[in-house]
């Protein structure tokens, strides 16, 4: 007859290198994982030192540092009497792994080595680690002295190999090699091993949970022939004698957020983490009136509806940590439009051609999420700069629509975009200084995932910020997150937004109206960005494998040849604007396409941007299919 175990596991909001603080918390889930009545806790991938340290790794301090964690770990009376599995670096005969170290109760069981890296899209793992190469090999790790003096060891088994207790064999797997086709805990399952865990630092991506739970649920219905693995026995068991009355745990029933909650959400609790960690005392976001600034302004909103949703159901952790924000010990968030109020300080920076319509909406808007809103103008600042450059030289440009060159009118509109970026950094210094509070703002941009991959924006200017959280998502599923926001948060103001058609107003406007929009600059909509993005960079399409899939997918809307011309066109600007992406900002990571090249998009950053072989080459396919076309 079967028994019955608890197991537990956990997600801990751990900081790369805080080595003290991670280790407190890695104590505390031990705690809950006891008082749930659990036998076996595992903890999240490489928790003692942080997943993020990316080349610390390289550094024997972080070796160091974690194995003294593991010291304390090993030592504290609260890990007693329950397996504990801890991820952190190892380095073994000179070569560096990310392990799992199991122990309980002052003794290390095993440690196991990584054995399938994840090394592509945001995650460089092959950087700082080996993998193990050697599928149920087990060999003699010598641990450090200050551990022999801990567990009285000298060596402890280290490899594939698996742990069996008085009652069950559990098997232990790491993150990505969950995801690979032959993932170990097939060959577990065919030698007998019951229990699976996998400790995992996977990044949320939108629209990603229904894979993650799709792994998990087959997990156990792969097949496959395989050698025995080396079982390590523990004198322990994860069940009791009586525990004929403890409840058996139904499947899960998972729920699925849909992308607009995801983005409420994730990107949410990504700025309250900065933000608290940053010991800064809240956000300051230039408000434009458009989708992109206001999608922002409504997360730092959901943001402060978590937090105070969080102080409501008595978490101790997230009270103390607003409380420091704010400056206010005594301070008891109720509300999170008031919350938004402290926190929160939005600015409208008009010039001479923004229009009284996105204005309003920019007021409107802050009004009702609660943000301290701010409103001036720029242009005394533009018109000191151009005088500066008239002085100099001479000369005065002009815009397009007043008889400039495009040289003009581009350098134009640029002057406008970074007089607001200097500003905005300027009022995050001070403006709380201003109001008698002490501490600065960190400044948020709002450039999203397609406008980055063409590079419709001015280099340094306000999407130059500290943090982004919308840089990962694409306008179209910003659309959605606004509907979602208007509803969910009773936003009237979102409407008037969702309306309006994109623009950067930075050209003058005519007869008080824009004459300037988004898509016509781009010379494509918003969804044909989105569309061409992924094949870039997901398809890993070049300019003629894009034009070859798009004439199938646009065939009844758009001729082969407007098709290349739209190719071209993405591949042109986006060659010519790529060294914008050295800079971005950085920003929540949520979409598979995204063009950020400090993580996730390695390219170069000077193209030949006439892409002579490969637009020729769309070309002669043009010119193929219109005789063919012709002929029949």
């Amino acid at each position: 007859m079967g028994r019955k175990a608890t197991v537990a596991t956990c997600a801990l909001n751990q900081w790369v290198l805080d080595f003290e603080g991670n280790t407190e918390r890695i104590l505390r889930s031990v705690e809950v994982a006891k008082a749930g009545g659990a036998k076996y806790r595992l903890g999240p991938e490489l928790e003692i030192c942080g997943y993020g340290c990316a080349d610390h790794f390289y550094e024997s301090d972080t070796l160091l540092h974690s194995f003294q964690a593991l010291k304390v770990l090993l030592e504290s009376p609260v890990t007693q009497d329950i397996i504990c599995d801890v991820g952190m670096p190892v380095m073994h005969h000179n070569v560096r792994y990310n392990c799992r170290v199991l122990f309980l109760n002052r003794k290390i069981l095993l440690i196991r080595p990584k054995m399938l890296m994840a090394n592509s899209g945001v995650y460089r793992e092959m950087r700082w680690f080996s993998p193990w190469n050697r599928p149920r090999h087990v060999e003699d790790y010598f641990l450090p002295r200050m551990i022999q003096e801990v567990t009285g060891q000298d060596t402890v088994p280290f490899g594939d190999c698996v742990l069996s207790t008085k009652d069950t064999c559990i098997g232990t797997e790491m993150c990505a090699e969950l995801w690979n086709p032959d993932s170990p805990h097939i060959h577990m399952g065919r030698d007998g091993v019951e229990i699976f865990t996998n400790s995992s630092a996977s990044h949320h991506e939108l629209r990603k949970a229904d894979q993650r739970v799709q792994l998990i649920r087959s997990a156990t219905a792969k097949k496959s022939e395989t050698q025995a693995f080396l079982r390590v026995k523990v004198d322990f068991s994860l069940s009791t004698s009586n525990d004929v009355f403890l409840p058996t745990q139904q499947p899960l029933q998972w729920r699925f957020h849909t992308p607009e909650e995801e983005i409420s959400l994730g990107p949410a609790c990504w700025l309250w983490d900065y933000l608290r960690r940053s010991g800064q005392a809240g956000f300051l976001l230039p408000l434009s009136g458009g989708v992109d600034s206001s999608s922002t302004a409504c997360i730092v909103h959901s943001m402060c509806t978590l937090v105070c949703a969080a102080v409501a159901d008595g978490n101790l952790q997230v009270l103390e940590d607003v409380r420091r924000v704010v400056g206010d010990t005594s301070y008891n968030p109720q509300d999170p439009k008031e919350l938004c109020g402290r926190v929160f300080t939005t600015c409208y920076m008009s010039s001479e051609n923004s229009s009284e319509d996105t204005r309003s909406r920019a007021r409107e808007l802050a009004a009702q999420i609660g943000s301290t809103h701010l409103n001036f103008s720029i242009d005394a600042a533009v018109k000191g700069i151009l005088g500066i450059f008239s002085a100099v030289t001479g000369n005065w440009p002009r815009f397009r629509a007043r008889g400039g060159s495009h040289r003009e009118n581009l350098a134009l509109q640029n002057v406008q975009a970074r007089v607001r970026m200097v500003l905005a950094y300027l009022f995050a210094q001070l403006s709380l200084w201003a109001r008698g509070r002490p501490g600065g703002l960190l400044v948020l941009g709002s450039a999203n995932v397609d406008e980055s991959l063409t590079g419709y924006f001015t280099k340094y200017d306000c999407s130059s910020a500290d943090i982004n959280p919308i840089g990962g998502i694409s306008k179209t599923d910003l659309r959605g997150f606004l509907r979602y926001c208007a509803d969910r948060f009773q936003l009237s103001a979102l409407d008037g937004i969702l309306k309006a058609p994109p623009t950067a107003e930075l050209e003058p406007l005519t007869d008080g109206q824009v004459s300037q929009t988004d898509e016509a600059d781009m010379g494509m909509t918003y969804s044909e960005l989105s569309v061409m993005g992924r094949l870039r960079k997901v398809s890993k399409c070049g300019p003629f494998s894009m034009f070859c899939k798009l004439i199938q997918a646009w065939k009844d809307v758009l001729s082969p040849a407007e098709v290349a011309q739209k190719v071209k066109r993405f591949f042109r600007m986006y060659s010519v604007n790529r060294h914008k992406m050295t800079t971005v900002t950085p920003s929540y990571h949520a979409e598979s396409y995204s063009p950020d090249d400090n993580r996730f998009d390695l390219r170069p950053f000077l193209y030949d941007t006439r892409w002579r072989w490969q637009f020729k080459t769309i070309d002669d396919q043009v010119t193929r299919d219109s005789l063919c076309f012709r002929e029949h």
